[in-house]
C-alpha cells in the first residue's frame, strides 16, 4: 500500500500528460494500487491547483503543446519546489530527458514501459520524497531556534563554533567570563545542543546564509 508522509497525510502522485487516453490509464493503473491522484492535460492546469507543501511525486510527460514536461520542471525549481519528478518519454525524447535529469528529475521512463515499472518508480519517488520533507522540517525547526538568539548570543555562538575558548571570548567581546558562560548557556538552551559538537553540527546544517 502506499506510504503516508510523517504527518499521516497520503501523498498525491500527479499526472500531467496532454493524451487523454494515457491519462485515464495511468489514473486508472494508479487507483487500482490506491494511491491518491491527480491528472491534468497541461502544466498551466497543474500549476494553478499546485501546493508545494503537499507530499507527493509528479508523472510528467516531457513533450507537450505550450509548455513542455521540462519547463514545467525548470518552473517548479524556481518556485524551490521539492516533489520528485518522473518522466515519461518517447524514443526521441532521451537527450531532454537526460537534461531533465541534470536538472534534478528524480527519473524517467521511456515509452513503452511496464506498469509495474512505473509503480515501482512511483514508490521510490513517495520515499524520497517523505524524507527530503523530513530534512526541510528538522532544517526549518533548527532555524527557528537560532533565531531565538539575541545580538550578543550570535556573536558568542559564532565565537564558540570557531573553536574559541571562553577566555578568548570574554577578551575579544570585553565580556568577563562569567558572562560568557552565562551567554553560552543560554545559547545551548536555546538551540537543544546537547554539547558544543552538535551545536557546531547544527550551526554548519544552516549553512553561510544564516548568522
Amino acid at each position: 500500500m502506499p506510504n503516508t508522509s510523517g504527518n499521516g497525510t497520503a501523498p498525491t502522485v500527479y499526472v500531467v500528460d496532454d493524451n487523454d487516453s494515457m491519462r485515464r490509464a495511468l489514473q486508472t493503473l494508479l487507483g487500482t494500487v490506491g494511491y491518491v491522484t491527480a491528472a491534468f492535460s497541461c502544466p498551466k492546469e497543474f500549476l494553478a491547483q499546485f501546493n508545494a507543501d503537499a507530499p507527493g511525486c509528479l508523472v510528467l510527460d516531457i513533450r507537450m503543446p505550450q509548455m513542455s514536461g521540462l519547463e514545467l520542471q525548470q518552473q517548479l525549481n524556481l518556485m524551490g519546489a521539492i516533489i520528485p519528478v518522473i518522466f515519461i518519454t518517447g524514443h526521441g525524447d532521451v537527450p531532454m530527458a537526460v537534461q531533465a535529469m541534470k536538472e534534478g528529475a528524480f527519473e524517467f521512463l521511456q515509452k513503452p514501459f511496464q506498469d509495474q515499472d512505473l509503480l515501482d518508480r512511483i514508490n521510490q519517488a513517495l520515499q524520497r520524497d517523505t524524507e527530503n520533507r523530513g530534512r526541510l522540517a528538522h532544517l526549518t525547526e533548527t532555524r527557528q531556534k537560532f533565531d531565538l538568539l539575541t545580538p550578543r548570543e550570535r556573536q558568542v555562538l559564532a565565537m564558540v563554533v570557531a573553536g574559541s575558548a571562553n577566555k578568548v571570548v570574554a577578551i575579544d567581546l570585553h565580556l568577563s567570563e562569567r558572562t560568557v558562560e552565562i551567554h553560552r548557556a543560554k545559547v545551548m538552551e536555546k538551540t537543544g545542543a546537547r554539547s558544543v559538537a552538535h551545536l557546531v553540527k547544527m550551526h554548519m546544517s544552516l549553512g553561510t546564509d544564516h548568522p
